[in-house]
C-alpha cells in the first residue's frame, strides 16, 4: 500500500512588533507601538493590528517583566493570596508543598496558610495580611516566626512586606506579599541582644539568690518558656563548693521563672534534691545536656517519679541543662525548657546559653564569696561582743547588735557592760573607723584596752584621756593602707555606782546617753557636751555627773541609728528620745526596750553600717547593804574599827567572815594612818561579795612586795591578798581607796 506523505504542520505565525509615528489631526507627531498578528487562513481579515503609545506599552513591559522577574527568582518569595488570605500564587512552591502537587495535577489551588505554617506561626501572618485587605495599609519589614508545617521544630523567621491588589474599578482582589527569609540574621541579633540584656542585669547584686533569679530573668521568656537555677547548698551558705562527688551532691532550687506559674508536678523554689550518677558526672565535665524531644524521657522515666518531677514538666517538650563553673569549680546548673509552641533547643542555642551561664557563674561565685566574707565578719563581730544580757547587782543590760546589709558596711560598733570593784558597772559604746575585717579587728583592740584601762578603775574622763593617746600611738604605728588605725574612733564611758546612785559619763566624738527616771514617761539627753573623737586632737574629755534614782533607764546608741531614724542627725535623737521614754514608762525589761526602739527606728532595708545599742535599768542595793565610818589618823582609832566591822557582820548575819574581814580592815585603816594620814574612810558593802574599802588622801598606790625574813613589815597586804578573794584600789577625787571582796561562801547571800 502506498504511503501518504505527512504533511508537515505549520508553525505558528509570529507577531511582528515595532514602533512608529503617527501623525494626529493637529499635525503633530505621535510614537506609537504596534503589534501585527497574522490571523489563520480562512479569516475575514489578514491580520490583527494593536496600537498604542510607546510611553504607555513600555510601561506595560515593564510591570510584565517585574512580576516575571519576581515570580523566577529564588532568593526572595512572593506569594498572592485571594480575599480569604488563601495563597493563590507563589514562586518557591517547596515551601507550599500542597500548591506544588496541585499545580502538577493542572489544577490552580488556594492553599490556606495551615496547610504552610504551624497554626500558631499561621495566624499571626494572616491577621497581619488581613489587616493589609482590610485597610489598604501596607505591611512593611514584619518579622515573625514562620516555622513550616512539615518541620515544626526548625526555627524560621521570615521578613514580610504586603500590600492590596485591586482590579481597576478599586474592587479588592487579594494581598500581595514579599518575603525573604532572615532566621540567621534574626538568631544573630536575638544573640547579641540577649548577651547584651545578661551583661547589664548579671552580677549587679552581691547576693547569691538576686543572681540566680536575673540568670532565670534574662532567658525567659525570649529564650526559653521555664528555667530553673540549681545550687549546692554549700553556694547558697557561701562554702566552697568542693568536688561534685556522684550520690553525695545535694542540689537546692534557689530560682525558677515564671513564678506565678510554675508547673506543680516539677520541683519549685527551695526544694532540695539530690543528683543520680550520671547527672553529677555530666555537669562535672561542664558538658551541656541538650534533649530536642522529651517524648522519649518521660517514657523512660515513667516509674521513676524523683527524677520526673526533677526535669520533666508537663508542658515541656525540649529541654536543656547547663552546667554552672566558675574557677574550675561546678556550682550547680541552669536547667531551660521549651513548650512545643517553640522551635526545640539545637546545639547552636546551647552554645549561647552556656555563654550567659559562664557569665551568671562568676556573677554567682563572687556572691559566694561575699557571702562568706561577709559571714566571716559578722561572725568575728559578734564574737568580739559580749553576751546580749548582762545582769548583776547593779544594773540589768542587753546591748544589740545589728550588722549592715553588705560586708562592706561591718564594721567596728561594740558595746561592753563591764563590772568594776564595790559593786559599781560601766557601760561602754564605741565605733571605729572603716569597715571590713581589719575594722573589726581594730574595734577587738580597742575593747581590749577600755576593759585593761577600766579594771585601773579610772574615772572616765581619765579612761578617755588615756583611750586617746593609745589611739594617737597606734595610729602612728599603723599602715596607712591596711585602715587599722583607731583615728577617729568614738565611745562614750559611763559608770554608776548602786550605793549612791551616781552615773558618770565621760564621751568622746559620740551622742550622750538617754536617761529616763521611772515613772516619769519622759527621757532626755545627759547635758554632756562630747570630746573630740580619740586620736584627733589631744584635748580632754568632759565628763558630767548625774544622779538616778532605781528603776530609771540608759540608752546608748552608734550614730547610724540615729541617723537611720530621721533625716537629720537631730531628727533621729529626738525620735530616739521620745522612743526610750515611751519604753521605759511601761517598764520594760531592757531587752524589750531596746526590740521596740530598734523595730520603730530601723525600718526598710539593712542599715548601710553596722547598729550598736545598749539599754539598762539600773538598781540599787538595798537598804541597809552598805555602812560607812571616817576616822581620824589616830592608831588608837583601830581598836574600835574592829569593834565596828565584827557588829556590822553581826548583824548580817556574816560571823563566819569575822576573822578575815576583821584582819583586812585593821590592816588597811593601820597603813593609811601611818602612810597616808586623815581622814580615813572605812565602807562595807554587802552584796554578791563582802566588799572592804578604806579611803585615804594619799595618791601613792599600795603593792604587793614579799618581806624579807628580817624585816619587821610589810607582810600586810600579802596577807590581804591570801583573805580575799580579790583586792585592788583606784584613784578618787580626794586620794586613793583600797577595796577586798571575799566569798560570802556558805554564808546568807
Amino acid at each position: 500500500m502506498a504511503r501518504r506523505p505527512r504533511r508537515e504542520r505549520r508553525p505558528d505565525p509570529q507577531p511582528l512588533r515595532g514602533t512608529g509615528s503617527l501623525r494626529r489631526l493637529t499635525g503633530t507627531p505621535l510614537e506609537v507601538y504596534f503589534e501585527i498578528l497574522p490571523l489563520p487562513p480562512g479569516s475575514q481579515a489578514c491580520a490583527l493590528v494593536t496600537v498604542m503609545p510607546a510611553a504607555l506599552a513600555r510601561r506595560r513591559q515593564e510591570d510584565q517583566a517585574l512580576v516575571r522577574a519576581l515570580f523566577a527568582q529564588r532568593r526572595v518569595g512572593m506569594a498572592i493570596h485571594d480575599t480569604e488570605i488563601r495563597i493563590v500564587r507563589v514562586n518557591i512552591t517547596h515551601d507550599v508543598p500542597a500548591w506544588e502537587e496541585s499545580a502538577r495535577a493542572g489544577i490552580t489551588p488556594r492553599v490556606p496558610l495551615e496547610l504552610v505554617m504551624v497554626p500558631r506561626d499561621a495566624q499571626a501572618v494572616k491577621e497581619q495580611l488581613r489587616r493589609v485587605a482590610d485597610t489598604g495599609e501596607p505591611l512593611i519589614d514584619w518579622e515573625h516566626s514562620a516555622r513550616l508545617l512539615d518541620s515544626p521544630q526548625r526555627e524560621r523567621v521570615i521578613s514580610v512586606s504586603a500590600f492590596r491588589l485591586q482590579d481597576e474599578n478599586g474592587a479588592l482582589m487579594g494581598v500581595a506579599a514579599v518575603f525573604t527569609d532572615v532566621t540567621e540574621q534574626h538568631v544573630a541579633q536575638r544573640r547579641l541582644s540577649l548577651l547584651y540584656t545578661a551583661s547589664q542585669r548579671l552580677g549587679r547584686s552581691l547576693d547569691t539568690v538576686r543572681n540566680c533569679e536575673e540568670l532565670a530573668g534574662v532567658l525567659v521568656p525570649g529564650f526559653a518558656d521555664l528555667a530553673a537555677v540549681d545550687l549546692t547548698d554549700e553556694v547558697v551558705s557561701g562554702d566552697e563548693p568542693g568536688d561534685f562527688v556522684s550520690g553525695r551532691s545535694l542540689l537546692r532550687r534557689v530560682a525558677t521563672v515564671p513564678d506565678d506559674g510554675w508547673p506543680g508536678e516539677i520541683y519549685g523554689t527551695g526544694d532540695t534534691f539530690p543528683l543520680r550518677e550520671l547527672e553529677s558526672e555530666k555537669l562535672r565535665e561542664g558538658r551541656v545536656l541538650v534533649v530536642a524531644d522529651l517524648a522519649w524521657l518521660r517514657a523512660r522515666l515513667a516509674s521513676d517519679e524523683q527524677r520526673s518531677r526533677l526535669v520533666l514538666p508537663g508542658r515541656a517538650a525540649s529541654m536543656m541543662v547547663v552546667p554552672l563553673r566558675a574557677r574550675g569549680l561546678v556550682l550547680g546548673a541552669l536547667v531551660l525548657w521549651r513548650t512545643a509552641e517553640r522551635a526545640a533547643f539545637d546545639p547552636g542555642d546551647a552554645e549561647l546559653a552556656q555563654e550567659v551561664a559562664s557569665r551568671a557563674a562568676l556573677s554567682v561565685d563572687n556572691a559566694r564569696r561575699y557571702t562568706r566574707e561577709h559571714r566571716t565578719v559578722e561572725t568575728l563581730q559578734r564574737s568580739l561582743l559580749p553576751e546580749p544580757v548582762t545582769e548583776v547587782s547593779a544594773a540589768e543590760a542587753a546591748g544589740t547588735y545589728v550588722p549592715a546589709g553588705t560586708a562592706a558596711g561591718i564594721g567596728g560598733s561594740w558595746f561592753d557592760v563591764i563590772p568594776l570593784s564595790s559593786a559599781r558597772v560601766a557601760f561602754v559604746v564605741g565605733d571605729v573607723p572603716g569597715h571590713g575585717l581589719a575594722a573589726t579587728a581594730t574595734m577587738g583592740r580597742l575593747r581590749t584596752a577600755v576593759q585593761t584601762l577600766a579594771d585601773l578603775d579610772l574615772a572616765p574622763e581619765e579612761l578617755l584621756a588615756r583611750l586617746d593617746d593609745l589611739a594617737l600611738r597606734l595610729s602612728e604605728a599603723a599602715d596607712p593602707a591596711a585602715g587599722s588605725g583607731i583615728q577617729g574612733a568614738s565611745c562614750v564611758y559611763c559608770v554608776y555606782d548602786p550605793v549612791t546612785g551616781c552615773c558618770t559619763v565621760a564621751g568622746a566624738g559620740r551622742p550622750p546617753p538617754v536617761f529616763a527616771r521611772p515613772g516619769e514617761g519622759s527621757a532626755e539627753y545627759v547635758p554632756l557636751r562630747p570630746g573630740q573623737p580619740l586620736g584627733v586632737d589631744g584635748l580632754p574629755s568632759e565628763q558630767y555627773e548625774v544622779r538616778l534614782p532605781p528603776g530609771s533607764v540608759l540608752a546608748f546608741c552608734t550614730d547610724e541609728l540615729v541617723k537611720q531614724a530621721g533625716g537629720s542627725t537631730s531628727d533621729g535623737m529626738e525620735r530616739l528620745r521620745v522612743k526610750v521614754g515611751a519604753a521605759a514608762a511601761a517598764y520594760a525589761a531592757p531587752s524589750e526596750i531596746a526590740r521596740v526602739v530598734l523595730g520603730d527606728l530601723l525600718t526598710g532595708e539593712p542599715p548601710a553600717n553596722d547598729v550598736a545599742l545598749l539599754v539598762a535599768r539600773v538598781r540599787s542595793l538595798p537598804e541597809g547593804s552598805s555602812v560607812a565610818w571616817e576616822f581620824p589618823a589616830d592608831p588608837a582609832v583601830v581598836a574600835r574599827t574592829r569593834d565596828l566591822v565584827l557588829g556590822q557582820l553581826a548583824q548580817w548575819g556574816l560571823e563566819e567572815l569575822s576573822f578575815s574581814t576583821e584582819l583586812i580592815a585593821s590592816e588597811l585603816v593601820t597603813n593609811s594612818i601611818r602612810y597616808a594620814g586623815g581622814p580615813v574612810g572605812l565602807r562595807l558593802i554587802k552584796d554578791e561579795t563582802l566588799i572592804c574599802e578604806v579611803s585615804d588622801p594619799s595618791q601613792t598606790q599600795p603593792h604587793l612586795r614579799r618581806a624579807r625574813p628580817t624585816d619587821e613589815g610589810g607582810r600586810g597586804l600579802f596577807l590581804i591578798a591570801q583573805l580575799a578573794h580579790r583586792w585592788g584600789s583606784r584613784y578618787t577625787q580626794t586620794g586613793k581607796t583600797i577595796w577586798t571582796e571575799q566569798l560570802l561562801h556558805g554564808a546568807e547571800a
